[in-house]
């Protein structure tokens, strides 16, 4: 089970974990500490967290290293933290698996914010790894050719196999099939899935999202034939 509101810091820095814990404490979030990335994975898993707030670089495990330990068990959140502005460090972290990142120096609202979406968003996908799958029910469900998704149980089949796929991962999934004839601009994707406010630097963070999705349900992801690009314009529910 997972503990309500229960927060996963893995940072080097202990002034920026002892800032991070206060603000989240404040906020009513119980707050677990790591301070390097083996020790960070050892409770990762031992046990269940609503988030996970990580580190690009540590000496010994980087954070790049335990997020993609991580995915190998739980689709708890993942915010990074880097020090580099560089976006290819950003795009290697979505890419592992990470939700969202943050550059230091961060603003603490900022991060507070990002926080409560995540946590928000994912009590509503209410991922526990993996699903148990009922069809007795009077479920919803949703279809695309081979893709199934309960939208009751937020979980996603092809083919009848169950597909394990982050909140966000789902919740374009879901928005495309909704919409099978409309095609979405970027700005569209992302104002919808992380209810903000879109700016131009937003935009490689949708595309790596939907190159992760693509590798899950295409049978070829360079040639995909359920999530097509629409050149131009966005992208489109083949």
């Amino acid at each position: 089970m997972i503990m309500t509101n229960t927060i996963l810091i893995i940072e080097d820095d202990k002034d920026i974990r002892t800032g991070v814990r206060a603000l989240l404490g404040n906020e009513g979030y119980v707050v677990k500490e790591a301070a390097d990335g083996y020790e960070g994975l050892a409770l990762a898993r031992n046990q269940s967290f609503s988030l996970v707030i990580l580190d690009i670089m540590m000496p010994r495990l980087s954070g790049i290293a335990v997020c993609r330990e991580i995915r190998t068990f739980s689709n708890v959140p993942i915010i990074f933290l880097t020090a580099k502005a560089d976006e290819s460090d950003k795009l290697i972290g979505l890419e592992t698996g990470g939700d969202d990142y943050l550059v230091k120096p961060f603003s603490y609202v900022e991060l507070l914010a990002r926080v409560k979406a995540l946590i928000r968003r994912n009590n509503q996908y209410n991922t526990d790894f993996p699903h148990v799958i009922d069809d007795t029910g009077s479920d919803e469900w949703a279809s695309f050719g081979h893709i199934k998704i309960n939208k009751k149980r937020n979980c996603v089949l092809r083919d009848e196999n169950e597909l394990v796929l982050t909140d966000i991962e789902y919740r374009i999934l879901l928005l495309l099939v909704e919409h099978p004839h409309k095609v979405f601009s970027i700005q569209n994707i992302y104002e919808s899935i992380w209810e903000d406010i879109f700016i131009s630097a937003c935009a490689n963070t949708v595309m790596v999202h939907i190159r992760n999705l693509r590798k899950k349900i295409e049978d070829d992801p360079q040639n995909p034939a359920i999530v097509k690009t629409v050149w131009g314009r966005g992208y489109q529910l083949g």
